[in-house]
């Protein structure tokens, strides 16, 4: 019979991602098995799919959260300097072009809406983002 496993994906304070199983606590280490793995959520600053939330100049502790969209095509991020910004997940490329939002959320309890309402949002609309 199928059943599914508990993976839980950490940071580590060195800057590196570690996948572990739960509750057995035991590191899984096979990148291809790890590659296979569809993440239910996504809230790291680590990983080839989020190499390009880093800016050029940007130093290892400068971006301090990330979250995925339910959809799994936005990704928001918040740094060091107050700045919330709008990505396209993954995003693997680096120095990716972002939108610098000045935004305003509305939120349920289960749910928060993001819109984007900067200059270059209002030259190419972005829909809003449901986290």
């Amino acid at each position: 019979s199928k059943f599914s496993v508990i993976i839980s994906k950490v940071s580590t304070g060195s800057y590196k991602r570690q996948v572990y199983e739960v509750p057995s606590g035991k590191q899984l280490v096979d990148q291809a098995v790890i590659d296979r793995i569809t993440w239910a959520t996504w809230t790291s600053v680590l990983g080839d799919e989020v190499i390009g939330i880093w800016s050029r100049h940007a130093e290892k502790a400068d971006v301090n959260c990330a979250c995925v969209s339910h959809s799994g095509i936005n990704l928001v991020t918040g740094d060091d300097f107050g700045m919330v910004k709008l990505f396209d997940f993954p995003c693997p490329e680096k120095f990716v072009r972002t939108c610098f939002c000045i935004i305003t959320t509305r939120s349920t309890i289960d749910i928060m809406v993001l819109y984007c309402f900067c200059r270059r949002c209002m030259m190419e609309p972005f829909p809003s983002l449901n986290l």
